[in-house]
């Protein structure tokens, strides 16, 4: 396996910005499909057909290291896909039940739950500045759910905070498994291979449950592709290149930009209104991020 350059210091930053902006879209796709299609078919056709964009380039270039892949690597590769199917299974079906800002805010979460297993499984440091940085961008996330939770016009809006809660433990062990392997297994190779495990994952699962997966609306097709390459693709592909090159943590806690994004999309193409006390706690999410990335991560990066 050929060993590249490392990239510039503020390179995977700049990749989690450019993610952060891609995922945010992604909950007003999901609700747009929603429309027309079931949520077990969104999260597939999300996955699948970013699985199917992915499929040339890694063969065309990145077939050998596949091919190299030991068993193990395999193995783990599946389970990363197992916990990002059950996220996004978990996650698409929230925004049934609850706004957009409430489920974003509690997804978000996940950075708590990685900083406590890395720190457990890895011993990565947990610094003051990333602890102060997490405390604060986690408080803004929890006012911002409860706040929607008194709002919503969902009857079921409990229900939908506790499928996203959900969601954000799943996608902590996406993120944890993704740190082992992209300490050895490129970027194109190891999404494609999650990206097809939690497709596949979902598939099967919509089928053994009898959903509906043909038949839609043309519009509704384009909002799966869009899904596929906005949010999967770009969004999600850059968060895992960043995690070649930053403790997971720290990935992690920079996704907390997300629910702001989600919110101001929200209100933009779904009239969804964030109210003063939501405009406050994205501030503490704003200032939580900021604490946690003006440290220097300890790691050297890698490829």
């Amino acid at each position: 396996m050929t060993a590249v350059q490392n990239p510039r210091s503020w390179t995977p930053r700049l990749a989690l910005i450019i993610g952060i902006a891609a995922v945010s879209s992604g909950s007003v796709f999901v609700r747009l499909a929603q429309a027309d299609a079931p949520s077990l078919a969104v999260a597939a056709y999300r996955l699948g057909l970013a699985a199917l964009i992915l499929l040339f380039p890694a063969w065309l270039r990145y077939r050998n290291e596949i091919a190299g892949l030991k068993l193990s690597d395999w193995l783990w590769a599946a389970a990363s896909g197992l916990f990002l199917a059950v996220h996004f299974a978990t996650w698409i079906t929230s925004l049934e039940y609850t706004s957009v800002a409430s489920s974003v805010a509690l997804v978000a979460t996940s950075p708590l739950w990685v900083a406590l297993f890395a720190w457990i499984a890895w011993r990565e440091p947990l610094s003051p500045s990333l602890l102060a940085g997490l405390g604060l961008a986690l408080a803004g996330s929890i006012v911002i759910s409860f706040a929607e939770a008194r709002t919503a016009i969902s009857p079921r809006p409990f229900l939908g905070n506790a499928l996203a809660l959900a969601g954000a433990l799943a996608v902590s062990g996406y993120w944890l498994i993704g740190r082992k392997l992209r300490r050895r297994i490129s970027l194109i190779p190891y999404v494609t291979v999650v990206y097809g495990a939690a497709a596949v994952i979902l598939l099967a699962t919509a089928l053994a449950l009898g959903r509906q997966l043909t038949g839609f609306r043309p519009a509704t097709y384009g909002w799966f592709l869009l899904l596929a390459l906005l949010p999967q693709l770009l969004g999600h592909s850059s968060f895992n290149w960043a995690l070649g090159h930053l403790p997971a943590s720290f990935v992690a806690i920079a996704t907390l930009g997300e629910p702001i994004g989600a919110a101001i999309l929200a209100f933009i193409f779904l009239g969804e209104t964030p109210s003063r006390l939501k405009f406050a706690a994205a501030a503490m999410i704003l200032a939580g991020i900021y604490l946690a990335l003006v440290q220097r991560p300890g790691e050297p990066p890698r490829r």
